[in-house]
């Protein structure tokens, strides 16, 4: 005889409701269980820090932790406001830190915390079409003319520049470059998965002047003992402020005042450059590390006088006359 099958719950209880749990948890709970998750999908550290130093900025406009029950899209909506007119944060600084909100009140709904989808209400702000700057050669030179060498810090900094420009890697994947991962006799560099934004590794190449200066700078920290390749004068790794902070020294010390001088702005630079020096845009997007071409595109952003150049050179009547 088959025996009968015994109903757990009354019917139309096939599950037991989360209402009661949820509803227990504060915001702060929440998004520490947020980053419980975030912490198995194998994200940078940069990463991780970004997620909390953006949600710290919530705490303190916030001022304190919030029930379920205040947790609402007006909330958001007036953190947006607050970044855009109290603080009179750009565009694109405010929306790193909406996107970090958004993601973590999507996890919040998809879990079951909250019971309104409060992600959808509130979205990143327009931003105007990027004009990303760039610098010119002679005020590179300008910068580096600026540089004491005979200091430490002062050729660490003139080859963290060169470095920069020659291989495009961002702020977070120079100071994160090990020595083992540079090979002067290849003349490559190689970007650890862990380290870089896609989550991928990347092999970046160097020029010869860059190979010489390198050797010369990994000879003189061999005493240092450390396995990063940038070091401060004691030895200990680098922060990514620390350098932001010397080459915006050294713009204002080279009267550069019109323009960011910032990691970034060398990165825009070299792939300018690159470009401006007959380099193809796709081997531009292997060294950069983007995956589509529109990202591309947005680095490579030329002067009309850059056009005008360009096409003196590259005219089709070049060919006939």
């Amino acid at each position: 005889m088959q025996k009968k099958t015994i109903r757990k719950y009354k019917r139309g209880q096939g599950t037991i409701s989360t209402n009661k749990v949820t509803n227990e948890l504060t915001l702060f709970e929440m998004f520490d269980r947020f980053m419980t998750v975030k912490k198995t999908e194998a994200l940078s550290s940069r990463t991780i820090t970004d997620y909390y130093n953006n949600f710290e900025y919530f705490k303190k406009y916030i001022g304190e932790d919030l029930t379920t029950e205040d947790v609402d899209a007006d909330v958001f909506r007036g953190f947006t406001g607050h970044m855009l007119h109290e603080l009179e944060l750009s565009p694109v600084t405010a929306n790193v830190r909406i996107r970090t909100m958004r993601a973590f009140i999507r996890y919040c709904y998809i879990e079951g915390f909250i019971n309104t989808p409060i992600h959808e209400k509130f979205k990143p702000v327009k931003t105007p079409e990027d004009t990303l700057e760039s610098l010119t050669p002679s005020e590179i030179k300008r910068l580096l003319s600026v540089i004491d060498e005979d200091m430490y810090t002062g050729f660490r900094d003139k080859i963290i520049i060169l470095v920069l420009l020659d291989t495009l890697v961002r702020i977070s994947e120079l100071v994160a470059i090990k020595r083992s991962n540079v090979d002067l006799e290849g003349g490559f560099i190689t970007l650890e998965a862990m380290e870089t934004k896609t989550r991928k590794t990347r092999t970046v190449p160097i020029s010869t002047k860059t190979i010489k200066l390198l050797k010369e700078y990994i000879k003189e920290t061999e005493d240092f003992d450390d396995e990063h390749l940038f070091l401060t004068y004691d030895g200990h790794d680098m922060f990514p402020t620390t350098v932001r902070m010397s080459l915006t020294k050294y713009g204002k010390l080279a009267g550069i005042t019109n323009k960011r001088v910032s990691p970034h702005t060398f990165r825009h630079s070299g792939a300018l450059l690159y470009i401006m020096n007959g380099g193809d845009p796709f081997s531009l997007q292997k060294i950069l590390g983007h995956s589509h071409m529109n990202m591309v595109r947005k680095y490579i952003q030329m002067t009309d006088t850059d056009v005008r150049r360009q096409h003196n050179t590259f005219s089709p009547l070049n060919s006939i006359f």
